[in-house]
């Protein structure tokens, strides 16, 4: 197998195979695989003309993704089951998910077992839920945004170009010096991230939108699409102190620019209390649990 660490030169590679993706997990994004690809040690592999994202120690292969394209997955899956044997490593697949186990199961009846970490089940929900934020359960998001409303009835809503770019990054530079992240390792990988996200959006196969307020930038978000029903917002961030922002950036967006979708992933809490809280408020549609594959 050839271990390649994914960049930006190799994105049509990934779209490539990711055009057949049919998974709403949001790991099978190919700028997501790009930005994050140093931190979580991620590389790609074509087996059988078939992607598979892995994760690699000492060169090697330890784990790999369930395989995306548009050929065999079971030939695929059957060189991956190969791939360990002939290397005499423990078999392990990581984010596979239910409809995932349940194909392999069929292919392969009580041979494997999974293990689900609640840490890394993406909140998913529908664009209907968050453009129009219905029902009792979600009057608290309404009241944020009538309060933006009522203090910044003139605020703009524009999409992200080259023109104003540096206007998010600056978002992203005071958020990260707010959090005081110089010492928080995940944090300032994902303001790196975000910087070179919005520079590269085009590349990445981005697309993101602004809020300004007073002639100020305030909020932004960036996402791209994983199926052909569901897309994945990367980022989003707001200045704390603008009452509503986060809510507001997060209703427009969906209104203005997700309208041809299904559903929207706003991935995983990882185990953070705050963040876990946050997108639990917005009541998920699907919590869709990814866990790690070995044999039984």
């Amino acid at each position: 197998m050839d271990i390649i660490k994914p960049e930006l030169k190799d994105i049509e590679i990934l779209k490539k195979y990711l055009k057949h993706n049919k998974y709403r997990g949001c790991e099978f994004s190919a700028a997501n695989t790009v930005l994050w690809s140093s931190y979580y040690n991620t590389c790609y592999t074509i087996v059988e003309d078939m992607l598979l994202f892995c994760r690699a120690e000492d060169g090697k292969p330890v784990s790999f993704t369930f395989p995306i394209g548009e050929k065999n997955h079971k030939r695929a899956f059957d060189a991956v089951i190969k791939y360990f044997e002939d290397n005499d490593l423990p078999f392990l697949m990581h984010c596979i998910s239910e409809d995932m186990y349940k194909l392999i199961n069929e292919w392969y009846p009580d041979e494997f077992e999974i293990e689900y970490n609640r840490d890394y089940a993406d909140y998913i929900y529908t664009v209907d839920k968050l453009a129009n934020l219905k029902g009792k359960h979600l009057h608290g998001k309404r009241n944020h945004i009538n309060r933006f409303l009522e203090n910044y009835p003139d605020y703009e809503f524009v999409m992200i170009d080259k023109d104003n770019e540096e206007e998010c990054i600056k978002i992203a530079s005071d958020w990260n010096k707010e959090k005081n992240s110089d010492n928080d390792e995940e944090a300032q990988y994902e303001v790196n991230a975000l910087r070179y996200a919005i520079r590269h959006m085009d590349e990445l196969g981005l697309f993101g939108a602004l809020i300004r307020v007073e002639g100020k930038a305030v909020a932004f978000t960036l996402a791209d699409e994983i199926t052909e029903d569901t897309a994945d917002v990367h980022f989003e961030k707001a200045y704390a102190d603008i009452q509503g922002a986060y809510a507001m950036i997060n209703r427009e967006f969906v209104r203005n620019c997700l309208g041809k979708y299904k559903y929207v992933n706003r991935e995983e809490d990882l185990g953070i209390p705050g963040l876990r809280k946050a997108k639990l408020s917005y009541k998920p549609d699907i919590l869709y649990e990814k866990g790690l594959l070995k044999r039984k």
